[in-house]
């Protein structure tokens, strides 16, 4: 389905890739003397307000403005309310993955030039492009089907990919137009999605049914086709799938979930560090063997329930990233409400830092911290990668789940008055 525009875009110059690498006053490359200074950022979406904090992407994280990402609220809400069936699975939305909120912001990722941020808005099935000067909407991309969820964005930063989580469909849109590259298929309820540093590759990770009450192991079969769909990211073909089922039942795991949740590649895209539906740990899988090398369990919480019926969209841990040099795993352990520093040659974790249902981690500007989002107390937490320890924690908005590096202009402080 086509971008429907509001108003028309200029051309941007050669895009930034949004690496942690990227100085802070960087310039959109080729785009001359007079191109505005960029200042790199971390966005942080605030799922149930529907607005997305901008912080300082290092040191003391620091608020530098905010977004309201649902301007068109009331607009949406017409429709939806003028369509019984879009109102249905708006509702659905809410009292299941919700958890009786509304989900108005899932992921973002800004444009090359600093002057938009793209967002993909669960609730309204959509993703939209927001001028970060005025605030107003650039353009709007409906997804198939009835949910937008997790994006991931090229490395030239010009493409983003976004799961249409109903649909089984995930969508390939220009970050600057909205206009769809193309879409491939995934299985049941595509989730994560990754692109190679190469940018030739799309991952994307299916995690099933996961708002069923079928909780028990011996019931993982009812959640639904669950696997790693690979794509080429320039024809959209299937390349391979891969079926964590296979792998796990190999080693002995077969009451172990295969529903692939949050994924982080190694600097040399050799390893797979990923986390599954239940589980209180992660796994590394080697692509070249083709096999799962590695389980590492993190110790359970005490304090927190071990009921599988009480974790929210069967998640036990939700979030994880790598330190740039690829020494350091930083794991959010969202149910049992810490997060850890894990050493990636010994699997040994460091202290178990408290968090309130810690939804995400991604890695700070300067490459030295792990950044978690703690929905329970709204606000983000900043782990030092080499101490393991926290170093500074910032209040955002009302459940904040996705965090990302970006880029706005230099002196940017939020949309101005309209």
């Amino acid at each position: 389905m086509p971008a429907i525009r509001t108003r028309h875009l200029c051309a941007v110059a050669a895009a930034l890739a949004l690496t942690v690498s990227a100085p802070a006053t960087a310039t959109a490359a080729g785009a001359g003397s007079d191109a505005a200074a960029l200042r790199e950022v971390l966005f942080v979406g605030n799922n149930w307000d529907g607005t997305a904090d901008v912080i300082r992407s290092s040191g003391d994280f620091a608020k530098v403005g905010r977004l309201d990402v649902v301007p068109d609220k009331a607009q949406r809400m017409a429709e939806i309310n003028a369509d019984p069936i879009k109102w249905i699975y708006f509702m659905a939305i809410r009292n299941s993955v919700g958890e009786g909120h509304d989900q108005f912001v899932d992921d973002m990722y800004s444009t090359p030039d600093g002057k938009s941020v793209v967002v993909s808005r669960p609730s309204f099935a959509d993703v939209v492009s927001l001028d970060l000067a005025t605030g107003a909407v650039n353009w709007r991309f409906r997804v198939s089907g009835y949910r937008s969820d997790h994006m991931a964005v090229s490395p030239d930063g010009k493409r983003v990919a976004v799961s249409a989580s109903t649909a089984n469909t995930v969508h390939v849109l220009d970050i600057v137009t909205g206009e769809q590259l193309g879409r491939f298929s995934t299985g049941d309820k595509p989730h994560e999605n990754i692109f190679t540093n190469d940018g030739k590759y799309i991952y994307n990770m299916s995690i099933g049914d996961v708002n069923t009450q079928t909780d028990a192991p011996w019931l993982d079969w009812t959640k639904g086709d669950r696997r790693i769909t690979v794509v080429d990211a320039a024809t959209f073909q299937q390349v391979k799938v891969i079926d964590m089922r296979q792998r796990l039942d190999a080693i002995g795991l077969k009451d172990y979930s295969d529903a692939v949740r949050p994924a982080v590649f190694s600097p040399d895209e050799s390893k797979l560090y990923f986390q599954v539906s239940f589980f209180h740990g992660f796994f590394e899988y080697d692509l070249a063997t083709d096999r799962i090398t590695r389980t590492k369990t993190l110790p359970k919480n005490p304090a927190t329930s071990d009921d599988r019926t009480t974790f929210v969209n069967d998640s036990r841990h939700h979030g994880i990233a790598m330190s740039p040099d690829g020494s350091k795993l930083c794991v959010a352990g969202t149910m049992d409400d810490y997060a850890t520093v894990v050493d990636r040659a010994t699997l040994q974790e460091g202290p178990l830092v408290t968090a309130s249902k810690p939804y995400w981690a991604t890695v700070s500007g300067d490459g030295r911290s792990c950044v978690v989002s703690e929905s329970g107390t709204d606000q983000v937490t900043a782990i030092d990668f080499a101490t393991g320890r926290k170093t500074v924690s910032v209040p955002v908005g009302d459940h904040p789940q996705r965090v990302r590096l970006g880029h706005v202009e230099a002196g940017w402080t939020g949309p101005a008055a309209r």
